[in-house]
This record gives structure tokens, C-alpha cells and sequence, in this order.
């Protein structure tokens, strides 16, 4: 095993050349070589002796060979100032060296390593110089060599494998050893995507290999294994490329930086109140300013912070105070200027908060109305003090000053409220709005504090509070996307948050905060790098009760390089969480139990949701926002906490509290939930328990009093009761031409995405007949909220946004908005905003290239909306985006759909109906009775329905039935007719809106 074993000390070496830490370039991926006999080659190096450097140490690697082992070996003194080592070169003709004192400090030639030959080399200042020994009176004798190890060099394998994977496991065997236990042994990362291991081959020519993610999934190359060989190898993309170039090439450190920034200038402090706000002119340096040091003084003390910035605001600062301020420039090399001169300013008192208020939902019944959802930090700008890179937005390319990923907020959505009015929408679903703390957060979906609202998306003027009264002054709901399944990675502020291992040595100091008593987690507060504080999550001693095993311990490197050691990134299994609040497991089948009961994601830690004190945590904190006023939850990742638990506990709650809070509206407090059923048929692969359907039923069983018993029960009960067992609804169809009164009574509370709609809206046609397909299963699939794609995936699963062309897209929102369900539309799909573009891609490219771009450039100008579906007036960028064919189409969709109660709430029906994309509809309640026949892109002919007159609300074509048929002419992809049936009291509207590029 020496070939492994050495390969494994030597790694370091080009992993911290990346962090500038180590001075030489990094060792090669080749087994170290044998060292030559005593008539081999070998250099002779003198090295002056240097001040402060106890120990001196020489790091070397022959021509074509391998480099030592840092930090290299001591050299020893030769006469008064010289230090001396022998170097064998084997068959090699020179050599490259470095020097150091052990102790992190480098001489390497200014990043270019020194190269020597054989003979006597004298190192000094930076020059080489051969022939003349500085200790020699007399020629100096032979040097002696290094011993000759005297075991037989083995060959060995090098295999680097790239993959997403964050701890890849390798299992191997050679050509004569067998395989390794499974799941085999964990890799190291190499570089930036890519994970390295070393096998001692001995005698062995090759062998076979396959890689795991260590929870169940496998790379086996299609089951044929990967064949590899001695030397490097790669494993990319299903393919193994043999004497491959090392993926991971060494890194040339930088010439040192030593010049500092010029000192801050013009620093002003004004503010009012108890808050303060310093500014002062950039200062400039000959690379870069990383960031400025702020140090105020005055009331309880000195504090000093970083900022990116040019200013820096405090509050809550004491009453009548007088404080003083003062700035230094730094740049990323550590370079820090002189003080500024120092200005002082004093506060005045804290102004009086207005007392705090609750909202009002608009009540209504949820068909009524059409979805926008919108990515709040993606949507419109509206205050760019807020703006925030995110703790990845250079890796990601989202640098603040460019594309920050919270960008968009509050204040850009009341400012384009009339846009949305305009195109007709009546209800607006945001993205979560909790504060979060993670990686890559702007999504919200990483929440950490769920009691607050990320101050990102807020504003003077702006909070989240006045959103929701301002989209309600305008008829506009909010639907608050909410997440019960899971926490961010750092826990949840008043539940549980982890502490994790943490020191800040030469490594990590940029990263680790120190601890500031009483300091709170802040996104708007970033310090010089761009990061926020963190020092209530780390610590270098273990806490009392923590179950995380070697603690402290090192264990690799991070994909960055850095030394990364155990317990020092909260997951599943590492004991961080406590498991009667978090689960301690990974999801391994999709389908199985474990998918209620483990973590999705790294990102995402499982809450126990069987647990009482998770559940209160929960109900407390949304019913804060059901008192702010929001009209509905969308509930994502609902798929992942059983039935029985939504059934018995969270959706009890929600529906409780709204009413209790706002009586008969609260009756209507809508909640739609993301059943992800990534399949194109009924069932999920046959698993009732992750099919979307049946999170719309109420039990029909007694369980175990104890939730975590009951949720094991009811998943092994409706699975053995199969699809076939079931209960059915005909609460979404018609009794001929009747409408019926749909049966509730079994009904969850919880309705669902129409994720087979969505599986399937590749071609609209298919969507139909899926969509109607599972209706019979769903409790009332008049309540389904119905999109094409989303923030998450297009058709199919597709990764991208839909790219299906314009007349489809006209097609499709025609189907939605007549058939049955609630449309709902992602934000920018009426201009096909980055069609065809990769949804999201993590933090491994920016924004602006995905499904997920800023969408509010399009949006610029003002806009005026008179009401649902018109804008009366419009100018700048937003004028020629309402201008967009699909714009002109939503929003006569809107205006026709508002106009006829049977396609916003009506049972439909096929029977006597022949045609595509045609059916007809009814809805019957109190006064109103509304009957209505469509057909979508296609003729089609209707028997068997009421005698009497029909009126086109698309063209206003007038048709009497005398022998219960109709016949309806309609051509053109994404065109249709509605024929609404004259009834007592319930006159047709006649054409509705006039003709544009496709209803014509």
C-alpha cells in the first residue's frame, strides 16, 4: 500500500497552492518513483541560512518526477550562514525546488520554482548560480547520495470522477484483488467537480471500478463496470479516458500583493433619530478594494464591521448620543490603509411605532380567479437597497453589483400590480417569503427563521404587510407559498439550530465569524467579502449533548481546496440534528416510506413533522400570516409529509385558524399543495402514497393516536390497498347536461397541482385527456391549480422552460382557462421569457441564463390597468411587452373566462361531444345557471344538449338549437369557441373583448 499511502500525504500540495497557502507548484499524479542508486545523478544545494526561520526546508521534485512531501526535507548547516542538502536526481538531469521554514512562509522563486541541475547549485536572493561550493576552500568531495530504498516500486492507478455528488464513493478490485466492500471507499476532492483516488495496483495491470453517491445510487457505466489501467484515468460522463491529463492541474500562486489602499476620503455621518448613516469617496489600490473597516465609537463602546460598500448605516443606537466614525481601505492580499479622519455626529430620539395591524383575506371563491406566480426575488426591482449577491454569487455569477440573486421584492410587485391586473389575474402566488439562510436562498425554500420576513424582500413603505393590502385595494389576491417538510441546513431559529465544527486558522479565518454576544443573523448586514455573519453557528469545541462523531477531525477537502474536517457542515447523519426533531436519514427510494421520513437535499433538513413540538413551531408561525391577510398557501414539497399528518394535524390548523380569524372568508382560504408526481400516468409507478390524487381525500381509517405509529400505518394500509381500491369522486363531471352539488364530505382540505396535466402539456391534446383521465381519482378537480411549467420543471420533467413555440403556448392557455381547474401561469411565460433555457442550474452559472432570470427589464415604464385584462394606458419597456401576441391572448382569456361562471367553476363533460379539444360545461348555484360549449383549436360537433339560443363570447355568433345539436366551426392552433346558452336570468355575455392574434 505504500503507492496509496503516499499518494494520499500528498495531496495537500495542490490543494493549497489554490489558497495561496503553499509556494511551489503542486505534486503530479504519478506514484512517487523509486530514488536511483548510488551512481545515479544528484545536486548539491546550498541555501543561505535566513533570520526567523528556525528550521529551513528544501521541496523538491527531479525533472519528470514526483514532488516530496510537504514541507519537503530539512536541510542542514554546512559552514557559518549556509545551509546544504543532497539531492538524488536518479536518471534525471535536474530538478525543480522551493524552500520554506515549516511554517507556512515560501521562497519560490516568486511562483515560478527554482530549476537546477546536477553538480553544486548555491540558491540566494533569487538567483541560481552553479559550479562553486560557498563553504568550500578545496573542491568539494562526492556527495553522497540518498540511500536507496530497498523495496520494489509498485504501480499504481490514479482515477479521478466527475460528478454533483458531495462524498462519491469508489468501489474497485484489480486484476488480482477482489472487490472492495460496498459500497467501497470514499474519494477526496481533487478540484472544483471533480473527486480523486489512488489504488496500489502491486502487480496488478488494471482492474474494474463503479461509483456511488453512497446512499444507493450508482455510476456502473450501464452495468458493464469501468475497465481501467495504471497511471491517470478519468471518469467523466459515462466514459473512462485512460493516461488522461490530470483535471486538476497545479496552481501558480500569485506574486505577493503589498501595496495598500489610498486612504478613505470625504466621510460625511447624517442620519435621524437613533440611526446613523456613515459615507465616504472610494478609495482606490493598484489590484482591487476588497472592502472597508468601519469603527465607531461612543455609547456602549468600540464596534467595528466590514462593508463592500461606500456607506454604512447603524441603528438602534442609543438616544441623544454622540458617536464617531472613522473608515480604513483593505484588499483581498490583506492590505489595509491609514484611518480617515474622524467625524462625529449625534442621535436624536427613537421615533414612535405605530402599533401593528392585521389584514383581511377577499374571501371569494378560489375559482374565480387566475394565477400569476411570480419569483419575488426574481420579478421586479423595486428597491435596490436591498439587493443581495447571496453567500454563492460569484461562483454563481451573480456578483451584487451585476445580477444579484435578491433582486426583485416587495416594492417591485406593488409597482407592477397594474401590470398583472392588466393581463388579467386576479390572484398572485409569491415564492416563500420566511427568512431564509443557506447557499443559495433567493428561491426562499431555505428557510431559517420562519417567524420573520427576509428583510430582502422588504422596504420602507414596502413590507410584506403592504403588499397584501395593496394587491387587496386592487382585487388582487396573494397566495403564500409555504413549506412544512424542511428547514435549511442551518435549522430553524426557535426550534433547533445546529453548531457545527469551526476554527478559524490560516484556512478558514475568512469565513468563520467570531461570536458576538447577543448578535443576530443579518442577510442585509455583509461583511467585506460579501458574507454575513455567522459566529452563532460554528465553534472549535464540541457542545455538551452533541452526537457528532470526530469532531474536529480532518476528513478531505472542499471543492475549493480548503481542509475540511468532521462535523463541520450540518447533514443528515452526522448526529448534528436531534431526531426527535429532525430526521436522520436520506431519502434512498423515491417511493418508499423514506421519502416521508429522510432529507431530500443537504440543503434541506427534514423536520419530524410527527413530532408535537415541530408541529406547534409550524402552526405558530403560519398563522402569522394567515392574520397578515394572505388568502391561500401553496404547500410545497407536500408529498413528503404523510397524508395522515396533513389530515390530522397541519390542515385542521390552517383551516381553524383561518376561519377563527376571518370568519366566512376564511372559509375560502385557499391551499394547493406540490404532490410531485414526475410520472406521465395515474398512479405514481403504482404508489398511491406519492400519487397527487390522493392527497385530496380525507382518511377512511382509524390510526395509532401516536403520529409517527399512524403515519407508518396508513402508508403500509393504502398501499396494499393499491390504485384499484381508491375512492372515486364525480365532483368535477356532469350528469348529462346537469350540474350537481359536488360531495365534500371526504374531501382533505388540501387541493393539488395538476401534476399529470403538467407531466403531459408537451401537446395540449394530451394534457386533455390526462388531465380528465385522473379526475375520477381526485376529490374535485375543479380545484386544481393547472400550469404548464413552473420554477421547477417544464413538461415532462423537462429541465427547461417551455419551448413549444407561440401557437402552442395559445393552445395551451386556451385549454386552461376553459377547462376545469384554476389557470395558473409562470411569470414571463405571456412573452415566452427564456423559453428553451435550463430552469435552474444551482449556483453553477447565473441567472440571467436560466428560467429564473430577473424578469423586470421588460417590465420598465409605468402601466396603468381600468381593470382585469385592460391596461389604459402604458409607456417605456412594459408598453411593448404588453404588445407580445401571447399578452393580447391571456388577456382576452381572462376577460371571457370572468365573464362566464361555468368555466371558472363548472362540471364538464364529453358525452355526445365529438371533436379534439372540445367539451361542454355547467355550473347551477342559487340564481346562476350558467351552461357553456367549447371547442379549442378544432371543429366539433354537440348532441344531446339543451334546446335553445347559444352565443360565441369569442366572435358573438348567435346560434338557435331546435334538435338538441350544435355544430361549432373553429380553425386556427390555439383559437376556440365558447357558446354560452341563453337562460332565464342568465343572459350570454355576447363577445367578449375584441379580436386578437389567435381567439379570432
Amino acid at each position: 500500500m505504500r503507492s496509496t499511502t503516499f499518494a494520499r500525504w500528498r495531496r495537500p500540495v495542490a490543494l493549497l497552492l489554490g489558497l495561496g497557502l503553499l509556494g511551489p507548484l503542486a505534486v503530479t499524479s504519478a506514484a512517487t518513483s523509486a530514488v536511483g542508486a548510488t551512481s545515479e545523478a544528484s545536486t548539491t544545494v546550498y541555501y543561505p541560512a535566513r533570520s526567523g526561520w528556525a528550521t529551513t526546508n528544501v521541496h523538491y521534485a527531479a525533472t519528470g518526477g514526483a514532488w516530496t512531501t510537504v514541507p519537503g526535507v530539512a536541510m542542514a548547516p554546512a559552514c557559518a550562514g549556509w545551509l546544504s542538502r543532497t539531492i538524488p536526481l536518479g536518471t534525471a538531469t535536474g530538478a525543480q525546488l522551493t524552500f520554506n521554514n515549516g511554517s507556512g512562509t515560501w521562497d519560490n522563486n516568486g511562483g515560478r520554482n527554482y530549476t537546477v541541475g546536477s553538480g553544486i547549485v548555491v540558491v540566494k536572493d533569487g538567483a541560481v548560480t552553479t559550479g562553486t561550493s560557498p563553504c568550500a576552500t578545496t573542491p568539494d568531495p562526492e556527495p553522497t547520495p540518498e540511500p536507496t530504498p530497498t523495496e520494489t516500486p509498485t504501480s499504481s492507478a490514479t482515477l479521478y470522477y466527475s460528478t454533483t455528488w458531495t462524498a462519491p464513493k469508489i468501489h474497485f478490485n484489480t486484476t488480482t484483488a477482489a472487490w472492495t466492500t460496498a459500497p467501497g471507499k470514499s474519494m477526496e476532492a481533487a478540484c472544483t467537480g471533480w473527486f480523486r483516488f489512488t489504488v496500489d495496483l502491486g502487480s496488478a495491470s488494471g482492474g474494474k471500478v463503479v461509483f456511488n453517491n453512497g446512499s444507493g445510487t450508482w455510476d456502473n457505466n450501464g452495468g458493464k463496470d469501468y475497465a481501467y489501467g495504471p497511471g491517470v484515468s478519468t471518469v467523466k460522463n459515462g466514459a473512462l479516458t485512460a493516461n488522461a491529463t490530470d483535471p486538476c492541474p497545479p496552481v501558480v500562486p500569485e506574486v505577493p500583493d503589498t501595496t495598500a489602499p489610498s486612504v478613505p476620503s470625504g466621510l460625511a455621518v447624517t442620519g435621524a433619530g437613533i440611526g446613523l448613516t456613515a459615507s465616504w469617496t472610494a478609495s482606490t489600490d493598484d489590484k482591487a478594494v476588497a472592502g472597508y473597516t468601519v469603527t465607531r465609537t461612543g455609547g456602549a463602546g468600540t464596534v467595528t464591521r466590514d462593508v463592500t460598500g461606500t456607506s454604512a448605516t447603524d441603528s438602534n443606537l442609543l438616544e441623544n448620543t454622540a458617536y464617531s466614525y472613522s473608515v480604513t481601505a483593505f484588499d483581498a492580499a490583506g492590505n489595509r490603509s491609514a484611518a480617515s479622519a474622524t467625524v462625529s455626529r449625534t442621535t436624536g430620539v427613537k421615533p414612535t411605532t405605530p402599533p401593528a395591524t392585521k389584514g383581511e383575506p377577499l374571501g371569494g371563491d378560489p375559482r374565480e380567479d387566475s394565477i400569476y406566480f411570480v419569483m419575488t426575488a426574481r420579478f421586479n426591482d423595486g428597491d435596490a437597497t436591498n439587493n443581495r449577491g447571496g453567500s454563492m454569487d460569484v461562483k454563481s455569477g451573480n456578483a451584487a453589483n451585476d445580477d444579484p440573486m435578491f433582486r426583485g421584492d416587495f416594492e417591485g410587485i406593488v409597482d407592477k400590480l397594474d401590470y398583472i391586473k392588466g393581463l388579467g389575474f386576479s390572484a398572485i402566488w409569491i415564492t416563500p417569503v420566511v427568512l431564509n439562510r443557506s447557499d443559495y436562498d433567493f428561491h426562499g425554500y431555505h428557510g431559517w427563521d420562519f417567524y420573520r420576513v427576509d428583510p430582502r424582500l422588504e422596504s420602507e413603505g414596502a413590507s410584506y404587510q403592504d403588499l397584501i393590502d395593496a394587491a387587496h385595494a386592487k382585487g388582487i389576491k396573494i397566495y403564500q407559498d409555504v413549506v412544512y417538510n424542511h428547514s435549511s441546513r442551518w435549522g430553524a431559529e426557535g426550534l433547533f439550530t445546529p453548531t457545527v465544527y469551526g476554527a478559524r486558522d490560516a484556512q478558514w479565518s475568512w469565513y468563520y465569524d467570531e461570536p458576538v454576544a447577543g448578535k443576530e443573523y443579518n442577510p442585509l448586514e455583509e461583511d467585506a467579502d460579501g458574507s454575513t455573519y455567522n459566529g452563532d453557528l460554528w465553534s472549535s469545541t464540541q457542545p455538551a449533548g452533541q452526537n457528532c462523531a470526530g469532531w474536529g477531525v480532518p476528513v478531505g477537502y472542499s471543492a475549493e481546496g480548503f481542509r475540511t474536517y468532521s462535523c463541520q457542515w450540518p447533514n443528515a447523519t452526522s448526529g448534528m440534528f436531534p431526531s426527535n426533531l429532525y430526521h436522520p436519514c436520506w431519502i434512498g427510494n423515491w417511493e418508499g416510506k423514506d421519502a416521508q421520513d429522510c432529507w431530500i437535499h443537504e440543503d434541506l433538513a427534514d423536520f419530524n413533522t410527527e413530532n408535537e413540538q415541530v408541529q406547534d413551531y409550524l402552526i405558530g408561525a403560519y398563522n402569522k400570516y394567515i392574520d397578515m391577510g394572505v388568502d391561500g398557501f401553496r404547500i410545497d414539497t407536500a408529498v413528503h409529509i404523510p397524508r395522515v399528518t396533513w389530515n390530522r394535524v397541519f390542515l385542521p390548523a390552517i383551516q381553524e385558524h383561518a376561519v377563527a380569524t376571518h370568519g366566512e372568508k376564511g372559509k375560502d382560504f385557499y391551499v394547493f399543495g406540490e404532490v410531485a408526481q414526475f410520472v406521465h400516468d395515474k398512479w405514481n409507478r403504482g404508489s398511491v402514497n406519492h400519487s397527487a390524487p390522493f392527497y385530496t381525500w380525507d382518511e377512511r381509517k382509524e390510526y395509532s393516536l401516536d403520529d409517527v405509529v399512524a403515519a407508518a400505518e396508513q402508508f403500509q394500509y393504502e398501499n396494499l390497498m393499491g390504485p384499484a381500491n381508491q375512492p372515486t369522486s364525480t365532483n368535477a363531471t356532469l350528469v348529462g347536461n346537469t350540474y350537481h352539488a359536488p360531495d365534500h364530505s371526504k374531501a382533505s382540505g388540501m387541493n393539488i397541482i395538476d401534476m399529470r396535466m403538467h407531466m403531459n402539456f408537451d401537446d395540449a391534446s394530451n394534457a386533455f385527456w390526462s388531465g380528465k383521465d385522473s379526475d375520477d381519482v381526485t376529490n374535485d378537480a375543479t380545484y386544481n391549480a393547472v400550469y404548464v411549467d413552473s420554477h421547477d420543471y417544464g413538461p415532462g420533467k423537462s429541465q427547461t422552460r417551455f419551448a413549444g413555440g407561440t401557437d402552442a403556448w395559445a393552445e395551451n392557455m386556451s385549454l386552461m382557462w376553459t377547462f376545469r381547474g384554476i389557470p395558473t401561469l409562470y411569470y414571463g411565460s405571456e412573452i415566452e421569457f427564456q423559453a428553451g433555457k435550463k430552469i435552474d442550474c444551482g449556483p453553477t452559472c447565473p441567472l440571467a441564463t436560466t428560467g429564473r432570470a430577473y424578469y423586470g427589464d421588460h417590465l420598465a415604464g409605468t402601466v396603468v390597468a381600468s381593470d382585469f385584462g385592460v391596461v389604459s394606458s402604458a409607456t417605456g419597456a412594459v408598453a411593448t411587452t404588453l404588445q407580445q401576441p401571447l399578452v393580447k391572448h391571456v388577456q382576452r382569456l381572462n376577460q371571457i373566462r370572468r365573464a362566464v361562471p361555468a368555466l371558472q367553476k363548472g362540471q364538464y363533460s364529453t358525452e355526445g361531444v365529438s371533436g379534439g379539444i372540445a367539451y361542454k360545461k355547467r355550473f347551477t348555484e342559487g340564481s346562476v345557471d350558467s351552461f357553456v360549449l367549447v371547442a379549442v383549436s378544432g371543429s366539433a360537433t354537440f348532441s344531446g344538449i339543451p334546446n335553445g339560443t347559444y352565443v360565441d363570447a369569442v366572435t358573438g355568433d348567435r346560434k338557435v338549437v331546435t334538435g338538441g345539436s350544435l355544430a361549432v366551426s373553429v380553425s386556427g392552433k390555439g383559437n376556440m369557441r365558447a357558446y354560452v346558452l341563453e337562460l332565464p336570468g342568465n343572459p350570454a355575455p355576447g363577445k367578449v373583448g375584441e379580436a386578437g392574434p389567435y381567439l379570432k
